[in-house]
């Protein structure tokens, strides 16, 4: 049994694995920490060979007196209430991402520390840039075009939320773009929802808009009426800290000249 010791975000996480197959897919793509004397905020046992290939993202969710089970057809996910111990069963890499960024956001949202949010995020000069869009927007597109500025994420942007400060850490789940840089932490300067046009333009959006705009962009999967109320609390202060805007931009580079 191997035991890799890796954070996400501000948070140590312990795995423990029995596949080498699954265990070079954490350790290609997350880091690797010393083991220390400070307590896991989430210890992780994984096993593979559980369901069949991905089908959908349907998540069937069960919770019982001292447990929560998240089932999709690919993995198999059961957690404490707090979300500390959990049991991920997958069929494939794929499926691990998917359990992995399930359990952690569902961590995020329990202990109201911020969000996962489905989209990209680029530095320049210190300062985070997320992007964010519906399937097919670009996301991706506008990550790789944010090259060579450092970046965060390609899919799911971790977020943490306090009354101070809205800040992005470097995230492991990524989509096809690798890690650029070295910076763990920014604090996020702006939210760009995307449309791609035929000329560059950005409108502000007023703090309603910009909330129901985001509100389908946070990965969670609803089971509880108190964690979504901490969804909507978190997303809240996001509004309220951070401007969002409209961004409509062509397939080149140039869109960076209305952000800066």
């Amino acid at each position: 049994m191997e035991r890799i010791y890796t954070t996400i975000g501000e948070h140590f996480i312990q795995i423990q694995c029995h596949s080498e197959t699954i265990t070079n897919w954490i350790q290609r793509n997350f880091p690797a920490v010393a083991l220390t004397k400070v307590k896991p905020h989430l210890s992780i046992q994984l096993t593979e060979g559980y369901g069949i290939p991905f089908v959908d993202y349907n998540v069937a969710i069960t919770k019982e007196a001292n447990t929560i089970s998240f089932r999709r057809a690919d993995y198999l996910i059961e957690t404490d209430l707090e979300y500390r111990n959990a049991k991920i069963s997958v069929h494939n890499e794929l499926a691990l991402k998917h359990a992995l960024m399930n359990l952690y956001s569902s961590y995020l949202v329990y202990h109201q520390w911020g969000l996962l949010i489905h989209s990209s995020c680029a530095i320049d000069k210190g300062k985070a840039y997320l992007f964010a869009g519906h399937s097919g927007a670009g996301k991706s597109t506008a990550a790789k075009l944010s090259q060579p500025r450092e970046l965060f994420s390609d899919e799911a942007t971790i977020v943490k939320i306090t009354s101070d400060q809205i800040t992005v850490f470097n995230s492991p789940f990524r989509s096809e773009l690798d890690r650029t840089g070295v910076e763990e932490s920014s604090p996020l300067a702006g939210i760009y929802l995307l449309n791609q046009a035929i000329d560059n333009h950005i409108v502000p959006l007023n703090k309603s808009n910009g909330f129901l705009n985001l509100m389908d962009k946070v990965f969670y999967w609803s089971h509880s009426s108190d964690e979504t109320g901490n969804i909507l609390q978190l997303l809240q202060h996001v509004v309220n800290a951070v401007p969002v805007y409209e961004l409509h931009f062509q397939k080149n580079n140039t869109f960076w000249e209305l952000i800066l």
